[in-house]
């Protein structure tokens, strides 16, 4: 049986968190997409875990997967295990040969480009880790993969043919000087030298094959993607947007399973209760801003209604990247938004984090719907220019008290005026909730159902 584990939203959602609850009924975890640009936070017993790159099951003893369709940084990977060991765990980490490999200069590229874009306003708020023009290498079909890493001779030639073009692209184009990270023999010795560590630690695998016969053996395989729906290359808000597919369909190709596999198992969307957002692009129910990200916002009131609610929002609940540390853009929960990805991803079940967050406000807003060009939609518009247009139109909710948290064991322990608004998530959505996240810590979730 395999799981899959979505963002609803743009990112954020929390879905470490649910890897790392549901993970004790998986045998095996696999990244399907991303590369090391994807923040994960697991609390276990109080104790704080930081990934980017690795499965977050690799904290409870899983063996962890880094499928074909990410794009991996080898000091990473290496300094996540690293530093895994250190903390006293013995984390099981495979990766596909198929998958590419992220180099020195794809890292230089990507803060160049994103510079450029910047003054165009079509910042797609990368955290400049290559992410991006490592998938453009992919499409090109001149990137260097894992297994590449493995031969010398192939990887001499992938070289040979590449690293003369983006010293020219940074040279001529760019007009910048280069140095080491478009050096041929400099980064044969480097990435060779990961090349057999990877052999050594016998790391590298046939990632379809491997997670098939695993299947075929009764394991349970459990599939997390990075980022979220509307984040998708093709299904989010291009061109603001990450460079690969994080909805259920990148499942099935960033992991070599058919569709077959991933389609008769569990999808479940991940839903924060309220939004947030990392860089530039539309967002109709967002509060207040974020200088450099909302567009034309340059610091509103900070003692309106609207920005005090926006900064509340974003101290409670943590709002600033795992990876970079900048602040987010917050929100209301977008509906239409959060329909879009239903259908997108046909969720299963719902997890919905952060209802703590949002504890002790009188009124609790959503975006229910859009208005654009006088009619009303319930899902957002096909261009990212037309969903720019839109208004959200607003429903509310009676808030809810703190509680104590630690006591809710069971759905009838929850606020009324919080159950009330995830009945309405359920509803609005076609799915049931399967848990429920109160809290940073995994004992901090009320657990409804589980997909194993």
């Amino acid at each position: 049986m395999t799981v899959t584990i979505v963002g609803s939203q743009l990112g954020d959602e929390g879905k470490g968190r649910v890897v790392d609850l549901y993970g004790d009924g998986a045998d095996v975890i696999v990244r399907y997409q991303g590369g090391d640009n994807a923040g994960h936070t697991v609390v276990e017993g109080g104790t704080e875990y930081k990934l980017s790159l690795i499965p977050s099951g690799v904290i409870r003893g899983k063996i962890g997967v880094l499928g074909n369709g990410c794009v991996v940084n080898p000091a990473t990977l290496f300094d996540e295990i690293d530093e895994l060991k250190e903390r006293g765990l013995d984390p099981d980490v495979r990766v596909s040969e198929r998958a590419h490999v992220i180099l020195p200069y794809h890292r230089v590229l990507d803060g160049i480009e994103e510079d450029a874009k910047e003054e165009d306003d079509l910042s797609a708020g990368t955290t400049g880790r290559g992410i991006g023009p490592t998938y453009e290498d992919k499409a090109g079909r001149r990137g260097v993969r894992i297994g590449d890493l493995l031969d010398p001779e192939v990887l001499r030639a992938r070289l040979e043919y590449v690293v003369p073009q983006k010293r020219a692209l940074a040279e001529d184009v760019f007009g910048i000087e280069t140095g080491e990270e478009f050096d041929i023999d400099a980064l044969y010795e480097q990435y060779r030298e990961y090349g057999r560590r990877i052999e050594e630690e016998d790391m590298a695998v046939n990632g379809g094959s491997f997670l098939a016969d695993r299947i075929d053996d009764g394991d349970e395989i459990m599939m997390e993607g990075a980022q979220g729906t509307s984040l998708d290359i093709d299904h989010g808000s291009y061109p603001y947007v990450t460079s690969s597919n994080p909805t259920t369909g990148g499942a099935c190709t960033g992991t070599g399973l058919p569709p077959t596999a991933v389609g008769q198992g569990e999808v479940i969307g991940i839903v924060k209760a309220y939004l947030s957002r990392v860089g530039t692009g539309p967002m109709p129910t967002e509060l207040g801003g974020v200088e450099g990200q909302t567009a034309g916002y340059t610091g509103g009131d900070p003692d309106s209604d609207e920005e005090q609610m926006a900064t509340y929002i974003r101290d409670e609940g943590g709002e600033y990247g795992t990876v970079t540390g900048r602040p987010r853009r917050v929100g209301w929960l977008d509906i239409p938004m959060l329909r879009h990805a239903a259908r997108v991803n046909g969720f299963t079940g719902l997890a919905v984090n952060h209802v703590d967050v949002l504890a002790g406000l009188d009124e609790v807003t959503v975006g229910h719907s859009y208005t654009l060009d006088g009619e009303e939609l319930l899902t957002m518009p096909a261009t990212t220019e037309k969903w720019g247009e839109c208004e959200a139109n607003f429903r509310t909710f009676d808030g809810w008290d703190p509680v104590d948290w630690s006591a809710v064991e069971s759905w009838e322990d929850l606020p009324e005026n919080c159950r009330t608004y995830l009945e309405y998530i359920s509803d609005e959505l076609g799915a049931d909730i399967y848990c429920v996240g109160m809290g940073p810590d995994r004992e901090d979730t009320l657990v409804l159902d589980s997909p194993y």
